[in-house]
């Protein structure tokens, strides 16, 4: 199942079907966005595989434009393959939404290439899919959040601000790690 009613919070197990529907979104996304898309990743809880998470499918994509207002012109496009512009941004990112009537499915994220809110929700999905420890803790915290607040997305989002900032911090420098790691490896 894919999809939660607007501002409901419910999570359920791992689903294989979130990422096949990832894959097809972003393969959508790649023909509709070209060659400004310079890449386009799931990310999100359910691009984790060992959490919970709510049944709305999350894309990154990383533009090349020098300003996010430049990616404007692709509003109509996307509308037109039910990829709807949401006023409700993030700073920093252009948002876009799927939703089949008040059910919505998928959260669209457009940032620029190698800004920090890339950074952070590829370092983020890594981070938790490597280290099942840290990702069974977050699951824990986002699951006592979801039944304290099921019918309050707000709440339960910004009651999940903390924990993300603590992760993002060792995610950034586990992936620093796993770069320098890497690079010793290949001897350069």
């Amino acid at each position: 199942m894919i999809g939660l009613k607007k501002g409901t919070v419910k999570l359920v197990p791992h689903q294989k079907e979130w990422n096949e529907n990832a894959e097809s979104i972003i393969k959508l996304l790649k023909q509709l966005l070209g060659d400004t898309a310079l890449d386009i990743q799931h990310i999100g809880s359910t691009s984790v595989f060992s959490i919970h998470a709510k049944p709305i499918i999350d894309i990154a994509v990383a533009v090349a434009v020098h300003d996010l207002k430049d990616i404007m012109p692709y509003v109509e496009v996307l509308r037109q393959h039910n990829i709807l512009f949401h006023e409700e941004a993030v700073a920093g990112q252009v948002f876009f939404v799927i939703e089949d009537g008040d059910i919505r499915t998928h959260h669209i994220h457009i940032v620029r290439r190698n800004g920090t809110a890339w950074d952070n929700y590829i370092n983020f999905r890594d981070y938790l899919n490597a280290i099942l420890k840290k990702a069974m803790m977050y699951d824990d915290f986002k699951q006592k959040l979801a039944m304290q607040f099921s019918d309050d997305r707000k709440s339960y989002t910004a009651g999940k601000q903390e924990i993300i900032a603590r992760l993002l911090s060792e995610a950034s420098i586990w992936r620093a790690k796993e770069i320098a790691k890497n690079h010793s490896l290949s001897g350069s």
